[in-house]
C-alpha cells in the first residue's frame, strides 16, 4: 500500500509554503475505512487555530459503503494532533498578515493517518507566470540533456 493517500497541488501552485508541519489526524472509524479505499480528498482543505486547539477543514472524506449504523459527515471539521508548542508557534506565524494554513500531503505513517500543514503567502499572478516560465524552461532543458545523453552514450 502506498504511502500516499491524498496530495494538494494546487496549494504549492498558489501558496509559497514558508514552514511545514506534521500533524496528526482525529478521525473516526468509518473515515479510516473510507481512506484506506482511496475516498479521501484534500483540495482546498486549510487549517485554522481556533481556542487553542487546532482544526482541519474542507477536507472531503466520502462516506464508507458498508457501515452498518454509524455514518461520518463527509466535510466534517476534523481535529489536528499537535503539540501545544506547534499550536502556538502556528499562531503567532499565522496573525501576520497574508499567511495561511493551507493542508499539503495526507500520508500514512505507522498505520496512523498524518497531514503535512504548511504556513503559506498567497502567490502574485506574475509569480505564478514566472513559474510557469521555470518549469517550461527546465522541462526544455532536461530534453535538451536526455537527446544529448541517448545520441552519445
Amino acid at each position: 500500500m502506498s504511502a500516499d493517500i491524498s496530495i494538494n497541488r494546487k496549494a504549492l501552485r498558489e501558496y509559497h509554503i514558508l514552514e511545514r508541519f506534521e500533524a496528526g489526524l482525529e478521525l473516526k472509524g468509518t473515515e479510516v475505512k473510507s481512506i484506506r479505499g482511496g475516498l479521501a480528498n484534500l483540495n482546498n482543505a486549510f487549517a485554522r487555530i481556533e481556542n487553542g486547539q487546532a482544526f482541519l477543514f474542507d477536507v472531503d472524506i466520502q462516506p464508507y459503503i458498508r457501515a452498518s449504523f454509524e455514518q461520518h459527515l463527509p466535510k466534517r471539521v476534523r481535529r489536528l494532533l499537535l503539540h501545544k508548542k506547534e499550536i502556538e508557534r502556528l499562531m503567532g506565524l499565522t496573525q501576520i498578515k497574508g499567511h495561511t494554513l493551507v493542508a499539503l500531503w495526507m500520508y500514512w505513517k505507522d498505520a496512523r493517518v498524518k497531514v503535512e500543514i504548511g504556513v503559506g503567502k498567497g502567490k502574485e499572478a506574475s509569480d505564478k507566470r514566472q513559474d510557469l516560465k521555470d518549469k517550461a524552461t527546465k522541462r526544455e532543458t532536461d530534453r535538451e540533456v536526455a537527446r544529448f545523453n541517448k545520441k552519445h552514450a
